[in-house]
């Protein structure tokens, strides 16, 4: 079974690439179209969630929310979701994947829209996402929640964690993510220094966010021609040296070079390519389980500039 909310309005009883209430939704193997049948109540949604988790008496389980990024169809999302299922469950994860479901105009020329759609997103992820799984912590909590966020997605977990400090009851409330993970991130690189108040929050609500980024994304061009005169982009350049100690930068440049060919043609695979590759799916396994410290992470090494890379 696959597991995602989703904020697109309905339309019948399929859903648009319009703003609408949150669902919970399970889909069953197999099926391509969500639809109005496979909504769940929210509290059933969440107990099968945690009953997937694989929490057990020596260890917690683990649950990931990935929130995809911009140019993405609702039928994308679902397959995008269960190739990271698959790629994770290959390297032994044993948690639940759940994704983030939000109104994507599924072109390229939507990059504006979608980029304002992201902004009001956010504000339901954190209503009806962080607020929620933030209840769950309990002092005697068996889930580790992590993020993975790609492309535009990442712009929108940065806000919606802005938004839960500026919540006066999910401020107050001692919760936080486990593992984040940025890929193709499109945000700012240097709204990641040290202490800026973009990334403030986002940095004091985990343990850890790992950065996989690479200077040949062609996508990520496209999105600075179109904010002329702004920063670079975090998943082409990676975070500035003055970044906070809990935040890793992962530079994949030189992977994806020599796997180029694995990969389909094209702009988007310079951008999306993560998703095909197993390598990276060993890094996220290891990053996730947050057993091995950084430098140690057996896909790592240090690059000839001396930074740390994927190989």
């Amino acid at each position: 079974m696959d597991y995602f909310f989703s904020v697109r309005a309905r339309s019948g009883d399929h859903y648009s690439n319009r703003l609408g209430g949150a669902r919970y939704l399970a889909i069953p193997p197999g099926v391509g179209q969500p639809a109005r049948q496979h909504e769940l109540p929210v509290s059933q949604w969440v107990s099968r969630v945690q009953d997937e988790a694989g929490a057990s008496d020596d260890e917690n389980g683990h649950i990931v929310v990935f929130v995809h990024g911009f140019n993405t169809e609702q039928f994308e999302m679902l397959e995008r979701h269960r190739k990271i299922r698959a790629g994770l469950e290959a390297q032994g994860f044993t948690g639940v994947v759940l994704s983030f479901d939000w109104p994507s105009d599924g072109s390229v020329l939507g990059y504006n829209s979608d980029r304002a759609d992201a902004r009001r997103s956010a504000d339901k992820l954190f209503i009806h996402g962080i607020n929620r799984l933030s209840r769950m912590q309990t002092p005697d909590c068996r889930y580790n929640i992590h993020v993975l966020a790609h492309s535009m997605g990442t712009f929108l977990v940065r806000e919606a964690m802005d938004y839960a400090d500026d919540d006066h009851a999910t401020a107050q409330t001692s919760w936080t993510t486990s593992q984040i993970a940025f890929v193709a991130a499109d945000v700012s690189s240097k709204s990641f220094t040290d202490g800026n108040p973009k990334t403030s929050s986002l940095m004091r609500r985990c343990s850890r966010l790992t950065c996989y980024y690479s200077p040949f994304d062609e996508i990520l061009s496209v999105s600075e021609i179109k904010r002329v005169g702004v920063s670079r982009r975090l998943g082409r350049v990676g975070m500035p040296a003055d970044h906070h100690e809990k935040a890793v930068n992962l530079y994949c440049g030189s992977f994806f070079k020599e796997t180029r060919g694995d990969y389909d043609d094209g702009k988007s695979a310079s951008h999306s390519w993560y998703f095909d590759a197993p390598r990276f799916y060993e890094d996220l396994h290891h990053t996730l389980l947050g057993r091995l410290d950084r430098e140690v992470i057996p896909t790592r090494a240090r690059t000839t500039q001396g930074n740390l890379g994927l190989f």
